[in-house]
């Protein structure tokens, strides 16, 4: 990383520019700059509406970038360490899907983990292609699916040598790394490209004594969600490509999905939250990494809750862990992690980013405090004196096997009939069915229900996990796919 370059910030100083020149705009946005929407101005400040402008020529456009958006991306590209950076603020949903579309085709085989974000699969319901899935490795205690062994994933490889692709999930939602060093250098002995989804990994490129980063480990592609841990507004993401890939064709499948309206907002959250960690990102992740490790500590200590982290490293299918995360087992407490994520939020005022039927998961980033840590953890405290019980009757396992009949795209656009979900044991599944947040499906287009899976979804239900995928929004009846021929 060339240092002194990352002291720039092109889009932002384009925009300072714009403003300052106090431009009398006859284009969109209609607000002009806030003055046509008094209220939306009140709520987000007028600094900010100010800057909410249309592309143009001193700004740039993000379909075909050729000024400062163009500077911004190859000052990204210098930072991550990649060939090629797009800006993307259709979320990283559109940067896995970007990654996915421009590598493999109708019919094309893509080796992945069952564990992917609903992304993913959308993904190949847009390009026909066919999953070939390996069941990540599961913790027995904690129940939680881990990431994709470097065996399980050569063995895929030998079985399927006419796959186009791998892609790999590192670091999970929970925190836990594959051995991407390995799964990259076998993917590429075989001449298949590999993808990571490092939605959760954007600190992985400056923090000290990290899992190694997708490009570094000499991956294809990867999308990293820079609103997740890297300080950008929400929806905003990078697209990491190295030189393997041809970026004028990449661009062209972004093209084909992303807004042609780029959000200024977003664009220059992307180029001013680069600019701070190329600078600071080392400082920022070590005080990071201190809050998670000083917490997880704290709330070992009380009982009853478990926050796992490196003990459970094995050189498998849990190769690496990324320290900054704060995943908790809570069942050993008789509570589900939904039902501490709800204590939590409704009874506390704290909010943390998801619970399932025995973990939950808290972010940790620079911009907490140590007094909100301490909050934290009196009141996990507080909860397991008055809340914990006996765990029984719970279910112990967060991953459901995939039985795999049609590939998605086939399910997902085949005549389907609707059936009450506890009537749909033995049919297949013609749209997903999720628990959001992670958003990773229990059910995908082309699976065969099964009573396992139905009994997922009731007891994730009952548990009060937020639930979606199917036109029925109450999750009692699912699609599922006429007779077979």
């Amino acid at each position: 990383m060339n240092i002194s370059k990352q002291h720039r910030a092109p889009i932002y100083e384009a925009l300072k520019a714009y403003k300052d020149k106090r431009i009398v705009s006859f284009d969109v946005p209609g607000h002009k700059q806030g003055r046509g929407n008094r209220d939306l101005t009140g709520f987000l400040g007028e600094a900010c509406l100010s800057v909410d402008v249309n592309s143009m020529k001193p700004l740039d456009n993000l379909s075909n970038p050729v000024g400062v958006i163009k500077e911004a991306e190859e000052l990204a590209a210098d930072a991550f360490g990649a060939a090629n950076v797009f800006f993307m603020v259709n979320g990283t949903s559109s940067a896995v899907q970007a990654m996915v579309l421009s590598s493999v085709g109708r019919g094309d085989k893509i080796i992945m983990p069952r564990n992917v974000h609903r992304s993913a699969i959308n993904a190949l319901i847009l390009s026909g292609a066919i999953p070939v899935y390996v069941n990540p490795g599961i913790n027995a205690r904690l129940g939680i699916p881990l990431g994709m062994s470097a065996e399980d994933v050569e063995r895929a490889i030998e079985k399927n040598p006419d796959a186009k692709a791998v892609l790999v999930n590192n670091p999970t939602y929970y925190g836990v790394c594959s051995d991407l060093k390995r799964i990259v250098r076998s993917a590429h002995n075989a001449g298949m490209r590999v993808l990571v989804d490092e939605a959760h990994g954007t600190h992985f490129y400056f923090g000290e004594n990290m899992p190694v980063s997708a490009m570094a480990a000499g991956a294809d592609m990867s999308a990293v969600s820079m609103h997740k841990t890297g300080g950008s507004l929400t929806q905003s993401s990078f697209l990491l490509c190295a030189d393997s890939v041809n970026a004028g064709y990449v661009r062209q499948i972004i093209n084909i999905t992303q807004t042609t309206s780029a959000s200024y907002l977003l664009l220059s959250s992307l180029d001013i939250s680069r600019r701070n960690l190329a600078l600071n990102g080392t400082e920022i992740f070590k005080k990071v990494c201190g809050f998670a490790e000083y917490t997880r500590s704290e709330i070992n200590k009380i009982g009853g809750f478990y926050a796992f982290g490196r003990e459970l490293i094995d050189g498998g299918a849990f190769y690496d862990f990324d320290d900054t995360k704060l995943s908790i087992h809570t069942r050993d407490t008789g509570l589900a992690g939904i039902e501490v994520y709800d204590i939590l939020r409704d009874e506390y005022g704290i909010q943390i980013e998801f619970g399932d039927i025995g973990n939950m998961l808290a972010i940790i980033s620079v911009g907490d405090r140590s007094l909100e840590l301490e909050r934290l953890i009196s009141s996990l405290s507080e909860i397991k004196r008055l809340y914990s019980k006996e765990p029984v009757g719970m279910l112990e396992n967060e991953y459901i096997s995939p039985r795999v009949v049609l590939s998605p795209q086939e399910a997902f656009y085949s005549s389907k009939r609707s059936v009450a979900l506890k009537d749909a044991v033995g049919e297949v599944s013609g749209e997903f069915i999720m628990c959001y947040p992670p958003g990773i499906p229990i059910l995908a287009p082309g699976e065969r229900v099964t009573a396992e899976a139905v009994e997922y979804i009731l007891y994730a239900k009952e548990k009060g996990c937020f639930m979606t995928g199917t036109e029925d929004a109450k999750i009692e009846n699912i699609k599922v796919v006429e007779e077979l021929k």
